[in-house]
């Protein structure tokens, strides 16, 4: 079977990196995970609109309430990382830049996951 890989290119080591396809797949999964918690969470807030900030935190200290909010958070910040290492692969073309930029991406990604969890968890602990 022949490659469709030029010879410079194997020479050179450019070929596929074989992670394009785990990483279409996860955000596929997110998006699909997303889809029925964003309905709960438009739900969610419709249903809290003009509501007092104690009926909000009762709402959010029901378990299932909890649960549900924690993994839209998740679900939703991990679709986001996803999206912006696209971004940044895509159009950052300085290999010390791209990495600083995906560093920095994950780290503000990691401290709004842990912030939300640790509030959502505090709350539902009331």
């Amino acid at each position: 079977m022949s490659s469709l890989q030029t010879p410079l290119h194997k020479v050179r080591g450019l070929g596929a990196s074989h992670t394009g396809t785990g990483h279409f797949w996860r955000e596929r999964v997110t998006a699909a995970a997303l889809a029925p918690l964003s309905l709960w969470f438009l739900y969610a807030v419709l249903g809290l609109a003009g509501t007092s900030e104690v009926t909000a935190l009762q709402f959010l200290a029901h378990p299932w309430n909890a649960l549900l909010m924690a993994a839209f958070v998740s679900f939703s910040l991990y679709h986001a990382a996803l999206g912006l290492q696209m971004v940044v692969d895509d159009y950052i073309h300085t290999a010390g830049a791209r990495l600083f930029l995906l560093l920095g991406i994950r780290a503000a990604l990691l401290t709004c996951w842990l912030v939300s969890l640790f509030a959502i968890i505090r709350i539902a602990a009331l």
